[in-house]
């Protein structure tokens, strides 16, 4: 169902790659914007014919065409093509509308230099997971702002959980948590695949307990939020157990340093990109 903060208004895509057209889906498959509203444009125009066949929305050939069109303004093009495709229109970008960035790295003082007639300015980051409708999306605002935070919820509730950052460190810390947090999950699900095969266990099932696991995991502890992991493990480690076992030697190997010096080094790394 539309969100009344969205009725009547046109929300304009710059950029169609596959994070634009996962939030695209989203939109439309969860009713929030009618195929009328969402107007798209690219630089590819085998990509964006794509987009017009696939999800009925209609397609401009220039970037400011959508900007002329649309209140709501999603840019969504890679980091190292964004002020390619925003500095010749910046002028365009008014008081009127909300504009929101899906570029990485690029920070709200950027953002507010270059759309310097613009007010309502958000940046979100979001995971790869939203292609699932499962993803985890952070935002953060130029300037406190109910109806950019609405907007923002409306637009990216459909594709998993919104929630608002205070500040760019903490975006920093977010896109390493959630964004590169995803490629952690995998790298380390991938240890379990392998293990599991050493033993005998088929390349596929393996690959399926690696999966289900993290998958259990992470609903048990979604579905009690009052406990912390600690507790958790508290709860379903046995002493003297075999998953004890496992977790003692974890501890003795000092793995959370190990990966805390890995979190570090992305955020360290996602910091100077921004710069």
């Amino acid at each position: 169902m539309t969100d009344l903060i969205l009725k009547q208004k046109k929300v304009g895509f710059i950029g169609a790659g596959n994070l634009a057209q996962a939030i695209i889906s989203g939109l439309l498959e969860s009713g929030t914007l009618q195929k009328e509203q969402i107007v798209v444009s690219s630089r590819t125009d085998k990509r964006l014919k794509r987009v017009e066949e696939k999800f009925g929305v209609q397609i401009r050939d220039a970037n400011e065409k959508v900007v002329d069109e649309c209140q709501i303004i999603v840019v969504a093009t890679k980091p190292q093509d964004f002020f390619e495709a925003v500095e010749p229109i910046a002028t365009s970008f008014g008081p009127e509308h909300t504009v929101i960035s899906l570029a990485a790295g690029i920070q709200l003082m950027s953002l507010r230099k270059i759309l310097f007639e613009c007010e309502n300015i958000v940046r979100v980051m979001a995971n790869v997971p939203v292609k699932a409708k499962a993803g985890m999306m952070g935002y953060i605002m130029a300037k406190d702002s109910v109806t950019s935070a609405r907007v923002v919820e409306a637009l990216f509730s459909p594709l998993g959980k919104v929630i608002e950052i205070e500040d760019e460190e903490a975006m920093s810390a977010f896109t390493v948590g959630a964004a590169s947090g995803v490629g952690f999950a995998l790298e380390l699900m991938q240890y379990w695949q392998d293990w599991l095969e050493g033993y005998g266990i088929s390349k596929q099932d393996a690959r399926a307990i690696a999966i289900q696991t993290f998958i259990g995991a992470g609903k048990l502890a979604e579905d009690n939020i009052q406990l912390s992991f600690y507790e958790y493990i508290d709860l379903i480690a046995s002493k003297k157990g075999v998953t004890s076992a496992g977790l003692e030697s974890m501890r003795e190997m000092d793995l959370e340093r190990a990966l805390r010096i890995a979190f570090e080094k992305a955020y360290i790394r996602d910091r100077d990109l921004g710069k």
